[in-house]
Parts: C-alpha cells; structure tokens; sequence
C-alpha cells in the first residue's frame, strides 16, 4: 500500500486539537483507524541499546548533560554492544538501536567496526542509529556501512524555544541541516519533540508540525517532558500525558505511513502510557537491551521504567501487555511501509 500525506489542515485546526483536551478520545479513535489501516495491528519492536552516557553537550532538560557531576558515568565495550545484539536477535528482535550521548570516544572508524560487525551476524535485521549531530562525511559513512536508520530528534522547531533549551555553543540550525542531510544521503531518518517541555507554547508546536511537514520523515518520536532532579528544569512540571496522546494521534492522521513509538516516557508518566499510545496510533516500542548495570545510569529524566528488568522478562512481559491492548508483537524489520531502499525515496 502507497500511503501519501496529502491533507493540509490549518493552524486553527491544529490549535484546537493540541489544547482541547475533549478531543482527546476522538482523535485517538480516528488516528487508530488509519494506523490499522496501512499496519493492521501489528507492533514493531526495536532493541535499544544505551551504550554511553558520556555527552558533550550541556542541553538545560537533559540528565546525562555534562555538567551532571552526580552521573556515574559508563561506556560499554565494542564487544558488550555486539553481544546485546545477539541476545536481542534471540529474542526475536530485527532492528537495534545504538543510543548515546555525543560521546567522542565513538569515532566514525569505531562505530562502522560496530555497525559492519552486528550486520555481518545476520543479514535480515536494521541497524538505527541515535548519536547526534555528526558531519555529512560521518553519516554517509555509517550509511555506507549498512546502517539504515537514523534518529535525531529536533526537540523543537521554534528557534527562540530552543535557545531556552540549549546552552549557545548548540545550534538551532546545524540540528536541522543534520537531518536534512540525513535524508539526502538515504536513511530512513526519525525527529521529534519534547511534549511540554520548559517555556513551550501551542505555536512552537505547530512549528515542530510544520517541519516535520517539510521534513517528511520516516519515523517521528515524541514523548512527554520528564523533569530530571538535576539538570537546571528541576522545577518544572512534568508534560501532559492527555497532551502527549493527542499528538501521538495528531502525527498518525498528519503522517500516516510514519513509525511512530510509545516511547518509555509515555510509559513512565502513566503505566499504562504504552498501550495508550499505541491505542492513539503508535505502532513501535523499543524495549531496552541495555545491561541491567547500565540502565539507571542512562537517566535522561527520573524514574524512567524497566530499568532492572532483564532483556527476556521484559520481553516477555511487553508481548503479553500488547496482546491485552488488542495488538500484536511480530518479528519484523518493521521499515516504513512507503520507503524503497533502492530509490531512496519515500512515495
């Protein structure tokens, strides 16, 4: 099936439905509808692997900033990330996350040795990658080497927002022009945003809309803000969960052949916040393969979830929750319905 996205709607109309929290239900309903339509019911699940928490970047919302003292930081090993793999390809994992912070350690020749390696073990799985922002030679390279996916989040398309959010050394444009050339060299390329996040407004949502419009991405993740105890947002609220749902909703009728997951966070604020997403049309969950030693460490917010389960429990433990919401768990590559490896192009 060719899914195109072919219907503008307003600003009004994206107003009204961001803050009316009595639309809630029908737009979960309506968005549903036409993620069952393309997916059916199927889940795609995605093996996260959070291999550092070392980053040099000072983002004010985000707990493994480097200027965190408190974190114990941690690196895992070539040979750790290899064996997460393995075990998730057991699991019946077929795509895998390599997540971290922008840690240097991981140079372009180390992370193609990385991607080349887990590739070679089968030749039926996806590789995405979650490192930040790179130059156009490092991306094409780690294209080159077989990964096939790239998630880069934009965290907020309004310019004066995102100085809020970032010290002056980060770049509103250089994270854009990142994903752009992303796309240019053919990954299936993921963005998103923080729902509520610290001095957001509903016009500064409808920017992230609108880019994402332009951008056209393959998968779109977003979730709600989750405060950190030691970042300088400490104070802030946490964003809405009803909020979140209905731009979960939002992005499945604005992009209906896109990936869109039921992040951790949604589950963290709710703990039914999975299966209500998937029920407001997400259609992905990236489960954590992480080493259970690690996990805490990665605290990008507090009392993130399944941070002592162990890979197979949680497995287990996230089909039969699925099954429950009426969906279901299947062993897939999950690519975007509409993207053609050999054009390059979504249609």
């Amino acid at each position: 099936m060719q899914v195109k996205n072919t219907t503008y709607y307003d600003d009004s109309t994206l107003k009204r439905w961001i803050e009316d929290d009595s639309l809630t239900e029908v737009l979960n309903k309506r968005a549903d509808a036409i993620r069952k339509e393309i997916y059916g019911d199927k889940v795609y699940v995605r093996g996260l692997i959070e291999f550092s928490n070392i980053c040099k970047n000072d983002c004010y919302y985000c707990g493994i900033r480097k200027s965190n003292y408190h974190v114990e930081r941690y690196r895992l090993s070539e040979e750790d990330i290899i064996s997460c793999a393995k075990l998730g390809y057991k699991l019946g994992y077929r795509t895998f996350v390599l997540q971290g912070g922008e840690d240097g350690y991981f140079t372009d020749d180390i992370m193609v040795d990385i991607v080349k390696k887990i590739k070679a073990l089968h030749d039926d799985i996806a590789i995405t990658l979650s490192l930040g922002e790179r130059s156009y030679e490092s991306f094409k390279r780690l294209f080159e080497a077989g990964a096939d996916r790239y998630l880069l989040r934009e965290e907020t398309s309004d310019k004066d927002h995102y100085q809020k959010l970032h010290p002056s050394s980060m770049s509103f444009e250089n994270r854009r022009d990142a994903l752009r050339k992303l796309k240019e060299i053919g990954f299936q390329v993921g963005g998103g945003f923080m729902v509520g996040s610290p001095y957001q407004t509903t016009e500064s949502i409808i920017k992230d809309l609108r880019f994402l419009e332009e951008l056209q991405p393959a998968m779109i993740g977003i979730g709600p803000y989750m405060t950190q105890h030691d970042t300088p947002f400490k104070d802030f609220p946490n964003g809405s969960f009803e909020m979140t749902l209905r731009l979960v909703s939002i992005l499945r009728i604005l992009f209906p052949y896109a990936l869109i997951p039921a992040t951790t966070a949604l589950g963290t604020i709710n703990p039914l916040g999975r299966e209500r997403g998937l029920q407001a049309g997400a259609n992905v969950l990236m489960p954590n393969l992480s080493p259970t030693m690690v996990r805490e460490k990665y605290s990008l917010y507090d009392n993130k979830i399944c941070t002592g389960d162990e890979a197979a429990e949680c497995r287990a433990c996230l089909e039969l929750r699925i099954k429950n919401a009426g969906y279901q768990i299947v062993t897939d590559r999950g690519d975007v319905i509409t993207y053609d490896k050999k054009t390059r192009r979504y249609s």
